[in-house]
């Protein structure tokens, strides 16, 4: 099995590491310029990471909650649910000189993939980093269909496990802003 590696992001604006399994999905279809999306080689597990507008009109845990629930509505859920939400200590961050807060959250989305009719359930972590000198609000998600949700796990697939909480929790941590002039002149 490959291990978890150090990948630059936004161009080498940022690096963190990456879970093994991990596929640039940019490399099969366009992306945002304002996301890094990675799938699974062998599930349907994904990790977004993602350079926002601060939202400078919620605060706190509302702020988690209102991108859970912003998440919710671009995807079309028929179901939003969170089930905790929690304050990120700032020190186990290596984005923590420049993040003035951090929240994680969990939850529960009914979605359907795209061509499809039937929502199916699906449980996403988010890590909200709030940038405010840069205003931007970086938002983390790992999104873990169940696993009779159509994950792969056919004998060739065995050595390429699930992604866990632990690689998702690895990733944001890990988070290294390298280049502020990303976020434009300031």
């Amino acid at each position: 099995m490959e291990p978890a590696r150090d990948c630059p992001l936004f161009g080498g604006a940022f690096s963190a590491i990456l879970p093994p399994g991990t596929i640039d999905v940019s490399d099969l279809r366009p992306v945002p310029d304002n996301q890094e999306v990675f799938c699974h080689r062998a599930t349907d597990q994904s990790l977004i990471v993602e350079l926002l507008e601060l939202q400078a009109h919620v605060q706190g845990e509302e702020a988690a909650r209102y991108h859970f629930e912003d998440v919710g509505g671009v995807q079309g859920a028929r179901g939003v649910h969170v089930e905790a939400v929690r304050p990120l200590p700032l020190e186990n961050l290596a984005l923590r000189g420049c993040c003035q807060e951090a929240w994680i959250l969990s939850g529960k989305q009914q979605v359907a993939k795209e061509n499809q009719q039937v929502a199916k359930e699906v449980t996403l972590h988010q890590a909200l980093l709030r940038l405010a000198q840069y205003h931007t609000d970086l938002l983390l998600t790992f999104n873990q269909p169940h696993p009779e949700n159509g994950s792969c796990h056919s004998p060739e697939n065995v050595s390429s496990l699930p992604w866990s909480l632990g690689d998702f929790e690895q990733l944001v941590t890990s988070l290294t802003l390298h280049d502020p002039n990303i976020f434009g002149p300031q």
